[in-house]
């Protein structure tokens, strides 16, 4: 189990959380966080965006605009 040190609304203040048994295989990368004070849980949450291509930004500034690129 590792710990990291978050802060926790029940607790109202900073405390260790640790990743319980992960059933998911997730193992220390567990999204899932317990806190050592009061044992409330937090879920942690990534995102990713696929980065916009400059192509397709240009092709829409010109229907937009009206004109066509060069």
């Amino acid at each position: 189990m590792s710990d990291r040190e978050l802060y926790c609304d029940t607790c109202e203040g900073v405390q260790p959380f640790e990743v319980p048994p992960c059933v998911d295989g997730h193992d220390r990368d567990c999204p899932e966080l317990i806190c050592t004070g009061c044992g409330a849980a937090v879920l942690i949450a990534t995102f990713a965006f696929p980065a916009p291509r400059l192509a397709d930004r240009r092709r829409l500034a010109t229907s937009r605009s009206g004109r066509r690129a060069a």
